[in-house]
């Protein structure tokens, strides 16, 4: 089946963020550097892996807030999405925020799954994940009116990170079983 324009322009944003994703969780993954990475103490990983994640906490916490102002602002809103179908501008709004609450449970799983088993050198990936999910969250933000092939990249760059990570511990556990 031939893709349309507009699934086009979606998949060719969605691999440009898998390509920059994987270079950004692999180059901190295998190099490393001492900034991005925890104290040596690997029990402190954890507590590391919270603290970088304050920058996703934070997407989320704007999200919310727009939101929040938006249908404090408009009458029509006010009284929120559960007692009235809410303007157009709500619900793009809405839709950002389920997003992001969604995006923002999976990565903080991951990352702690993350932190929890990977090598100590590998924690930088951690940092590297988070940006790319604020950056992520910027695009996804600004494209989402604009329709799917706008968000896409957006989409891909706060997704991919949670998925390589994910899915990186999962090999490391059946490498280390083996």
């Amino acid at each position: 089946m031939p893709l349309d324009e507009k699934q086009r322009h979606v998949l060719r944003n969605m691999l440009s963020a898998l390509v920059l994703s994987l270079a950004a969780l692999g180059t901190a993954a295998v190099m490393g550097p001492a900034f991005l990475l925890p104290p040596v103490d690997s029990a402190t990983s954890l507590t590391w892996a919270l603290t970088w994640d304050a920058g996703i906490l934070v997407c989320l916490i704007l999200a919310i807030g727009t939101l929040a102002r938006h249908r404090f602002l408009t009458p029509a809103d006010i009284d929120g999405s559960g007692l009235t179908s809410g303007t157009a501008r709500a619900q793009v709004l809405q839709a950002v925020l389920q997003n992001t609450l969604e995006q923002s449970v999976i990565a903080v799983v991951a990352h702690l799954f993350w932190a929890s088993i990977m090598p100590f050198g590998a924690q930088a990936a951690i940092p590297a994940a988070v940006v790319l999910f604020v950056i992520g969250r910027i695009f996804f933000v600004e494209g989402y009116a604009k329709g799917a092939g706008a968000r896409a990249f957006g989409f891909a760059l706060t997704f991919y990170p949670t998925v390589i990570l994910t899915v990186g511990a999962l090999i490391w556990i059946l490498l280390r079983a083996f």
